[in-house]
């Protein structure tokens, strides 16, 4: 019925995007569609729905359309924290849509709304436009910090782009104190010149109490920490051990000899490898990842739970798992010495790196040792007497996954998958969750093994299953929209670079460019605003393919501990291959799987950005200590009204052209520099400079430098005074660039007050907090972002 109900709606659409279409009222549509009398009531509903969605449109003259051909624009509104957004269009080909804050209309960060497009995108200038329907709320509870007064209070909203204060009456305080961080339900919207008003429902704890800024995180993210009692009780009762019954029908492994390879305190393995030699001279992989969905059955309290949650949640201080402890650190991880069900796949490789024949099967199997992504580079780099002694019989094993993996990564990067060069912080924290380090987290030899078999893996199973013609669930990433690959293009030719190819260019041309510009001054902004070309990776039921792998088919396979993506097509897979999907099966999973798909990518979104978050706050009070030092750093970007410096260990704050007092700098936006007008001075990308910390913001995480003096240079206290410790060390995630990510994101544009006007704002390179495929750590050092 809702297969039907969906078809019936794209007729509606489409008919309304004809160029022959005139905007009617709803008695001119049941004409013209000649609606039967007896379904007027439904098609009504139909359109009632239609318009909720925002994919038509109802005059004021009770006219219906499509809003595109109305001037109008449906999407997510992006709030800043100065007052104003952006309209981010539900149809990707489209442009964003500035709207000032007398245009926002009582609007909020993240609802999603219809604009009115007032001036189109001209020049290069971004369309403004203004909202005239808020179509779904998105927020309907707020974290922030409480404030008193005699006959109310009022709620100061940790997300800086929801900008005025929530007011709260004086009976719904419900015991909050001055200085309290509290969640707030809205009970009221915010109108014209009067702001939104809701109740405290929940008091989280004084500000500035220990802990109680990561939760303030959480809540606001609405990232469940607690599981559901069904869901423990289902989880208590799961055997612990693996018997005899469990693996009948399934191969027995348990004699071949793997490994998993990890960060030194992961917990939850869910993936081991095996690397054989053939007779022939080939190399026989074998990916072995945890069997999660024989334990986590469909509909179950667990699966429930699972799918609420989308996926595990790396924070800088914890990780709040997709599935209990008991599951993800026990009976679903591989750990060593113990028997385990698993999912494998066997892949016969070739020298080339081409794979010849495949197997997918369930398995048993017996994990020989628990690695460490340290000990294996000093085992294949090192040659550690010690660790050669301790692990003596695998050491030709290891020896053998390097010489794989490097020809599966040569083989990548010859068809052209884009590999980004930037660096990833790793925060150290005491017992007490203050940090008190952050280093650059080093990749290996180690790390790219487990990176190449896990890509290998996750390619071959999604093209088994799409020539199977078998639901699914995808990893996607579009080709770029043409008019971001046009500018990109216009940008790197100002800067003596070319891309090559016109209209599709396939991802080769990017990779080639990154190679030219590896070592540049310009490396840092090309990389930087070729991401801002690219689109974000997500989910999908249908394979369109991986732009940044270059790989025609792709999904998520090997990490069902902690991605629900991972786990439903695990069960898919199993019906499968048992020969159990059958057509009301099929019906049944292509109904659910879009909005399955939808809700991870969504839930992937929150628990990146809380991630990132949580990142950005360590990162400051860290260097509050620091205020007033001075700091060897080099020149990340230049824009309109500064520049950012990033320290060695990948720390980055802004020297705003208004504290240069030694000039009058000019900012040239052909070649990103600025320029003194009488000392002739010029600041570019690339260059060391020693700056001063002036102001570590933790309410803003924001961190401001200015340039040091010949006094400061006195008490310098950099982290790298060499010039030569600049150079930038290779950081991936497992999947490399297979999370990349689309810069239209307004979080992490460069914010400053200098400007408001929609044109400079514009104009501003955006800030990736990372790399772009969104690796993250957690506390253990453990990558996890796939």
């Amino acid at each position: 019925m809702s297969e039907l109900r969906n078809e019936r709606k794209n007729r509606i659409v489409l008919f309304m995007k004809e160029d022959a279409y005139k905007p009617l009222l709803f008695k001119e549509l049941v004409t013209v569609l000649d609606v039967p009398a007896s379904d007027i009531s439904d098609f009504e509903e139909v359109i009632k729905e239609l318009e909720e969605e925002g994919k038509i449109y109802k005059t004021r003259k009770d006219r219906y359309g499509v809003p595109e051909r109305m001037s109008l624009i449906t999407g997510r509104l992006q709030g800043s924290d100065r007052g104003f957004g952006f309209v981010i269009p539900d149809e990707e080909e489209a442009g964003d849509v500035f709207i000032s804050g007398d245009s926002l209309h009582g609007a909020m960060h993240n609802d999603r709304v219809i604009a009115r497009i007032n001036k189109s995108n001209t020049g290069g200038k971004r369309a403004e436009g203004e909202v005239i329907k808020i179509l779904k709320r998105a927020n309907t509870s707020i974290v922030g910090t409480f404030e008193s007064s005699k006959y109310f209070g009022f709620v100061i909203p940790d997300d800086r782009r929801i900008t005025s204060d929530i007011f709260i009456p004086k009976d719904e305080i419900n015991g909050a104190k001055s200085g309290e961080k509290v969640v707030v339900e809205l009970i009221k919207w915010p109108e014209q010149r009067r702001n939104a008003e809701g109740r405290i429902i929940e008091i989280i704890g004084h500000k500035d109490d220990p802990g109680n800024d990561i939760l303030s995180i959480i809540k606001a993210h609405n990232l469940a920490q607690q599981f559901d009692e069904a869901a423990l009780n289902q989880a208590e009762n799961i055997s612990e051990t693996v018997t005899e019954d469990m693996i009948k029908g399934r191969r027995d492994l348990r004699g071949l000899r793997m490994v998993t390879i990890d960060g030194e305190d992961a917990k939850d393995l869910d993936d081991a490898v095996s690397v054989e030699r053939l007779p022939e001279g080939n190399y026989r992989l074998g990916v072995h990842i945890a069997d999660v969905s024989y334990y986590v059955t469909e509909n179950s309290p667990l699966d429930k739970e699972a799918v609420k949650r989308g996926t595990s949640v790396y924070l800088v201080d914890r990780v709040i798992p997709m599935l209990p402890k008991k599951l993800s650190n026990g009976i679903c991880s591989l750990n060593p010495q113990v028997d385990r069900l698993a999912f494998s796949v066997f892949m016969d490789i070739d020298k080339q790196g081409r794979i010849i024949n495949h197997e997918i099967f369930e398995s048993v199997i017996n994990i020989d040792e628990r690695m460490t992504y340290t000990n294996v580079y000093k085992i294949l780099e090192e040659k550690n007497p010690e660790l050669y002694q301790r692990y003596d019989y695998l050491i030709s094993n290891f020896e053998l996954m390097k010489e794989l993996a490097l020809i599966l990564r040569k083989k990548r990067f010859s068809r052209g998958a884009i590999d980004f060069d930037f660096d990833e912080a790793k925060i150290i924290l005491n017992e007490k969750g203050e940090p008190i380090d952050i280093k650059k987290y080093e990749y290996t030899i180690a790390n790219k093994i487990i990176e190449e078999f896990m890509l290998i893996c996750n390619e071959t199973v999604a093209e088994h299953f799409y020539w199977a013609n078998a639901p699914f669930v995808y990893r996607i990433h579009e080709e770029p929209d043409i008019e971001k690959i046009q500018s990109f293009s216009d940008f790197i030719n100002k800067l003596g670079y070319h891309l090559k190819g016109s209209g599709q260019v396939h991802p080769k041309a990017y990779q080639d460019l990154l190679s030219k510009v590896k070592g540049t001054k310009e490396e840092r902004i090309i990389s930087t605003v070729m991401l801002r070309s690219l689109q974000k990776a997500r989910y999908s039921h249908e394979s369109d393919g991986h732009f940044g792998l270059a790989a025609k088919f792709y999904c998520h396979f090997t990490s069902p501990i902690r991605r629900y993506p991972d786990l439903i097509i695990h069960r898919i897979m199993k019906e499968y291959l048992r020969g159990k999907l059958n057509e009301n099966r099929e019906d049944e999973l292509n109904e659910r799987l879009p909005d399955i798909a939808r809700r991870c990518s969504e839930r992937e979104r929150a628990a990146e950005e809380a991630e990132r978050e949580t990142e950005d706050l360590k990162k400051v009070e860290y260097m509050k200590q620091h205020e007033g030092k001075v700091f060897e750093g080099i020149i990340s970007s230049v824009t309109s009204f500064g520049m950012f410096i990033e320290l060695d260990n990948t720390i980055e704050g802004l020297v705003r052209m208004s504290s240069m007092e030694d000039d009058y700098y000019v900012f040239d936006e052909e070649q990103y520099l600025l320029f003194g007008e009488r000392n002739r001075k010029i600041y570019r990308i690339g260059d060391i400079v020693q700056v001063q910390l002036a102001k570590a913001d933790i309410a803003k995480r924001q961190l401001e430098f200015v340039l040091a003096s010949d006094e400061d240079n006195d008490d310098f206290t950099g982290y790298n005074k060499s010039k030569g410790n600049h150079k930038k060390g290779k950081q991936r995630s497992r999947d490399a660039v297979e999370n990349l990510s689309e810069a239209v994101i307004a979080e992490n544009i460069h914010e400053t007050d200098d400007t408001d006007s929609s044109e400079k704002k514009d104009k501003r390179p955006r800030k990736w907090d990372k790399v772009g495929h969104k690796v993250r750590m957690n506390i253990k050092g453990r990558k996890v972002r796939r």
